[in-house]
C-alpha cells in the first residue's frame, strides 16, 4: 500500500497537481464493482469510500458503518475522516487536486472540494496505470419474462416519456445500470453480488431508445428481439451518436452521469440536472414482484432457520466465522433458483460483530466461542427476489446488560414493524422510532435504520430509506430494511434485520414482513417488553411457523413452534 502511494506521488510533477482523488466507485458509480481502486490505493475493502492522496499525507473519508474496518485496513498511512466532513472540505486549501472525470459527477466535485482548492481532469486514470484490473467479461445480457417483472418495457418508456414532455425535453441520459436494467427488463453478471449488466440507456420523449454497450453482451437481446440492432451502439460511438440526435433539452442523472459525459452531451444540447425518474419507479414494486419476494423469502427463510438451528444445537465442533458463513451458503444452495449473496455475508463473533460491516476471511476468522454473541447479517439473489436479514445468535446465558441491550434493539424493531405510515410517512420520523429506547439510555448507533430494496437487483436502493435525514415519502409497495442496532466496540454487536413492504391493508397503510426466520429469545428481557410487543412477537413467530415448517424436518420443526409462545 505504501509503495502504491509512493508510485502515484511521482505522478504529481507530470501532471501539474498536489494531490489526486480516488473514489470507491467505477464509471458505472454502482455499490459493488469489479474494479476496486480504493482498495490497491489504501487497503481499504468498504463499499462507501474516498481517498485523497496529498504530497505528505492521505486522508480517507468514510462513514460511521466502516469507522473501525477502516482504521483496521488502512492502518498509520490515512488519517480517517467522517463523511460528513467532506462536504466543503477546509482540511487541505489552495490545492490542484487530479481526478479521473469518468468516476465522479459534477456534483459530487462542487459538493465536496471546488470551494477550497481546484480540480483538474486527468485523463488518464493513475491507479490503473499502478495496477489495471481487468474488470470486463463478455457473460451476455439476458431477458426478464414478463412473469417475473409484472410490467412491459413499453409501459415503462411511456412513464420516462410523461417525465420528459413534463420537463419539456427532448431526451434522458440513463447512466445506473441497475435503472437499466428495470427498464428494459434485462439482467447481467457485470457487477458482484448484483445481476446488474453494464450499459447506458439514451431515452427520447417519443420512447425510442438507444442502448449503449458492448454489442457482444446483446447477443441474446437480439435473438430475442428484446432490442434491434438499430437501437443499440457503442461506446465508443457516444459522442459521433450524440452529434446526430435532434433537440434542444437534454436531462441527465445528476448522481451518476460522470463529468466525462455531461461534457460530451452538452456541447450539443442544453443540460438540464435531475435525478433519474426511474429510482422512484422501481422502488414502487408491482404486485407481481411483492409476490415473488415473498416466494423468495420462504425460501431463504428456509435456509437460516435450518443454519440457525445447526449452529446452535447441531454443531459440536470447534468452528470458525468463516465455516459459519459457507455451511449458511450450503443452506441456501439447496434451493435450485438461489444464484448467489446479495452481499458479502457478515458472520462476525464477539468483538468481531462489532465491525458493522465486518469481512471474515481464513487469515483474520475468530473461533465461535460458547460465550460469544454471534452477528450473522446476510441475503441472497433468487431469480425471483432479493433477500436480506440479519440475526444476532448466542449459544448460552448471557449477563442482563446484554440482555438489557438486545431487548432495546428488539422494540425499536418491533417499533418501526408497527408504524402507522399515514402518521409517520417519511424515513427521518420512523428512524426516530427506532433509536427511541436505546437513546434512552444514551446508545445508538453509527448507520441508518433501514435502506430500500431492490427487485432482484441491488440490495441497497434508492431513494427510500429509514434514516436520519431522508425526508422521502415511503410509498405503497416499496420495501425496505429494518435493522436498528448496537455496537460495543472490542466486545460484541447486536443487529436484528428484516425485509418489510408497504400495504394498504382496508384504511390503512402499513409494513408487512418479508423475512421469515426467527428472532433469538435467549437475549430477550421480557420484563422490558409491552404486552403490545409480546403479542407482536407472537404473531410474528406464528407466522413464520405458517410459512416455513412444513420445509424443515421434525427436529427443526419442534424448535421452531418453541418460539411461538407468549413471554
Amino acid at each position: 500500500m505504501t509503495k502504491n502511494i509512493q508510485i502515484l506521488r511521482r505522478n504529481f510533477e507530470k501532471y501539474n497537481i498536489d494531490g489526486y482523488i480516488i473514489p470507491r466507485n467505477d464509471d458505472y458509480f454502482t455499490e459493488y464493482c469489479q474494479k476496486n481502486r480504493l482498495k490497491i490505493i489504501s487497503n481499504f475493502t468498504g463499499s462507501a469510500g474516498i481517498a485523497v492522496i496529498l504530497k505528505k499525507k492521505n486522508y480517507l473519508f468514510t462513514d460511521g458503518r466502516y469507522a473501525i474496518q477502516s482504521q483496521i485496513e488502512s492502518g498509520k498511512s490515512f488519517k480517517i475522516i467522517n463523511y460528513e466532513k467532506i462536504i466543503n472540505c477546509n482540511l487541505f486549501k489552495n490545492l490542484t487536486l487530479g481526478i479521473d472525470p469518468k468516476l465522479f459527477t459534477y456534483t459530487q466535485i462542487k459538493r465536496f472540494f471546488l470551494k477550497y482548492n481546484k480540480i483538474k481532469f486527468v485523463k488518464k486514470n493513475l491507479i490503473d496505470e499502478i495496477e489495471n484490473q481487468n474488470s470486463s467479461n463478455d457473460k451476455k445480457f439476458f431477458p426478464l419474462h414478463k412473469n417475473v417483472t409484472g410490467e412491459s418495457t413499453d409501459s415503462k418508456l411511456t412513464k420516462i416519456s410523461s417525465y420528459l414532455k413534463k420537463n419539456k425535453s427532448d431526451y434522458i441520459f440513463i447512466t445506473a445500470p441497475e435503472n437499466v436494467a428495470w427498464i428494459l427488463n434485462i439482467r447481467g453478471f457485470d457487477v458482484p453480488n448484483s445481476p446488474l449488466p453494464n450499459c447506458r440507456l439514451i431515452i427520447s420523449k417519443t420512447k425510442k431508445f438507444f442502448l449503449i454497450s458492448k454489442i457482444k453482451k446483446c447477443k441474446k437481446l437480439f435473438n430475442k428481439k428484446i432490442i434491434n440492432k438499430k437501437s443499440f451502439f457503442d461506446i465508443d460511438e457516444f459522442q459521433k451518436k450524440i452529434e446526430n440526435l435532434k433537440g434542444k433539452n437534454f436531462i441527465i442523472d445528476k448522481k451518476s452521469c460522470s463529468i466525462f459525459f455531461e461534457e460530451i452531451i452538452k456541447s450539443k444540447f442544453r443540460i438540464i440536472k435531475k435525478n433519474d425518474p426511474t429510482y422512484l419507479l422501481k422502488s414502487i414494486k408491482n404486485q407481481t414482484e411483492i409476490n415473488n419476494m415473498k416466494k423468495a423469502h420462504v425460501f431463504d427463510g428456509v435456509a437460516l432457520t435450518k443454519f440457525i438451528y445447526w449452529i446452535k444445537y447441531l454443531n459440536k465442533k470447534k468452528i470458525n466465522e468463516v465455516n459459519a458463513q459457507d455451511k449458511l451458503e450450503k443452506f441456501r444452495k439447496l434451493n435450485k433458483n438461489f444464484l448467489y449473496h446479495s452481499f458479502d455475508t457478515i458472520a462476525g463473533s464477539g468483538k468481531n460483530g462489532a465491525i458493522i460491516h465486518y469481512r471474515a476471511n481464513k487469515k483474520n476468522c475468530k473461533i465461535i466461542k460458547k460465550n460469544d454473541v454471534f452477528l450473522c447479517d446476510s441475503g441472497g439473489q433468487y431469480k425471483y427476489g432479493t433477500t436480506d436479514v440479519t440475526r444476532t445468535i448466542c449459544f448460552s446465558k448471557q449477563n442482563q446488560n446484554i440482555k438489557n441491550i438486545f431487548t432495546k434493539v428488539l422494540k425499536g424493531h418491533i417499533a418501526v414493524a408497527t408504524t402507522n405510515l399515514k402518521k409517520d410517512n417519511i424515513g427521518e420520523k420512523i428512524d426516530k422510532r427506532a433509536r427511541k429506547f436505546l437513546n434512552q439510555s444514551n446508545l445508538d448507533y453509527a448507520h441508518g435504520t433501514g435502506h430500500g430494496v431492490g427487485y432482484f437487483l441491488n440490495v441497497h436502493e434508492g431513494p427510500q430509506s429509514i434514516s436520519k435525514n431522508n425526508r422521502i415519502k415511503i410509498r405503497e409497495g416499496m420495501i425496505l430494511s429494518n435493522e436498528p442496532g448496537y455496537y460495543k466496540k472490542n466486545k460484541f454487536g447486536i443487529r436484528i434485520e428484516n425485509l418489510i413492504y408497504v400495504k394498504k391493508n382496508g384504511k390503512k397503510i402499513e409494513f408487512e414482513n418479508l423475512t421469515l426466520a426467527p428472532i433469538e429469545k435467549d437475549l430477550i428481557n421480557p420484563r422490558l417488553l409491552t404486552k403490545r410487543e409480546k403479542d407482536y412477537l407472537f404473531l410474528y413467530h406464528l407466522n413464520v411457523y405458517a410459512k416455513i415448517s412444513k420445509y424443515l424436518n421434525l427436529n427443526e420443526k419442534k424448535w421452531l413452534i418453541s418460539f411461538v409462545k407468549h413471554f
